[in-house]
């Protein structure tokens, strides 16, 4: 017969399992997406129902198709218009933003999805698309159940603090430097 610690430790540890932690994928280095997604296929393997809202990006990545053709247990949105990083952000930009963050609060609080990945949020915030503290209100109200992913360089300080686990890609060496385009498939 098992002690009442031992049994006590198992309901621990099945607790923490079930608990929605936050999770930070930051840095300059490539692969903050593209881990998020993994995890989006891994979770949708297991039977879970994954959100994913692409902040920013507004145009047709080969990952929306991927995504719909090998998980329709994941739901992938863009809140974002064409690919401003060049640019200035608009108002446009900005009201697409605000508009899919609020939405994104709702869809979070609803309780559907086992895991939220909000792609290049923080670099929404660096734009000052919606302003940290917007994210972080978004982050105290998740229910304790819900996986929350964050996504994008330039991560504010207060995100990191908030955060469980915060994973930072560093850029050793880019064939971007050469001059190599985005690829298809490979960067897009």
């Amino acid at each position: 017969m098992k002690s009442l610690w031992v049994l006590g430790e198992e309901q621990n540890t099945r607790r923490d399992r079930m608990k929605g932690y936050v999770q930070v994928y930051t840095g300059n280095g490539k692969g903050k997406t593209t881990a998020a997604l993994g995890l989006a296929l891994r979770a949708a393997g297991a039977g879970k129902h994954v959100f994913i809202a692409q902040f920013v990006k507004g145009t047709k990545y080969s990952e929306l198709k991927s995504i719909a053709r090998l998980a329709p247990e994941v739901t992938l949105k863009q809140y974002g218009r064409k690919n401003f990083i060049h640019n200035k952000p608009t108002t446009d930009d900005i009201l697409a933003a605000q508009n899919g963050l609020k939405e994104v609060r709702e869809i979070i609080r609803s309780g559907k999805y086992d895991i939220v990945i909000l792609d290049e949020a923080n670099i929404a915030t660096h734009f000052n698309l919606f302003s940290v503290e917007d994210l972080l209100s978004v982050v105290a109200e998740k229910p304790p159940a819900v996986e929350l992913v964050i996504t994008g360089r330039y991560a504010d300080r207060r995100i990191i603090e908030c955060a469980d686990l915060i994973t930072e890609m560093r850029e050793v060496k880019h064939y971007y430097q050469k001059g190599v385009p985005a690829r298809e498939g490979i960067e897009k």
